[in-house]
């Protein structure tokens, strides 16, 4: 199964690295989109069927927690996992991330395999046989 992943940061070079990353996950990805903050997002995914977003925090106009409780509040977009990858690490902020309804934490640096296994644990394991894109696990710390 191809998943469709929106990315959701206010910096172009992090969305490609989130990017980079998540495709060297392993899993079967169909298509990525793009938004530079959560007032883009809920118009693409007004638009579009996501299967996972990846949310920053600190973004202008509309922060990631606001874009979590506006899909959560939702019917269409309610089920849709959202995974905040941001710097906000304190124990306070992550408790009302995952009090508002996010799926799951990566604190910025983040490393591939804290990707792949969030993956695995909101979208399932990739397929028997399936290998990672080439040049997987470059050894990076993003």
């Amino acid at each position: 199964m191809a998943y469709n992943i929106l990315i959701v940061d206010d910096s172009t070079p992090m969305r490609a690295v989130i990017k980079k990353v998540t495709r060297a996950s392993g899993f079967d990805i169909g298509t990525f989109f793009e938004a530079a903050n959560g007032a883009e997002a809920l118009a693409v995914l007004d638009a579009n069927w996501m299967d996972l977003v990846l949310t920053d925090y600190n973004m202008p106009d509309m922060d990631g927690l606001t874009l979590l409780k506006k899909m959560k509040a939702d019917d269409c977009m309610q089920t849709v996992p959202v995974v905040m990858v941001t710097t906000e690490g304190s124990h306070e902020r992550v408790e009302t991330f995952m009090a508002c309804g996010a799926a799951a934490y990566i604190k910025k640096p983040f490393t591939p395999e804290a990707i792949r296994q969030t993956l695995n644990t909101i979208l399932g394991e990739p397929e028997d046989g399936q290998e990672p894109v080439a040049g997987g696990n470059e050894g990076l710390d993003f």
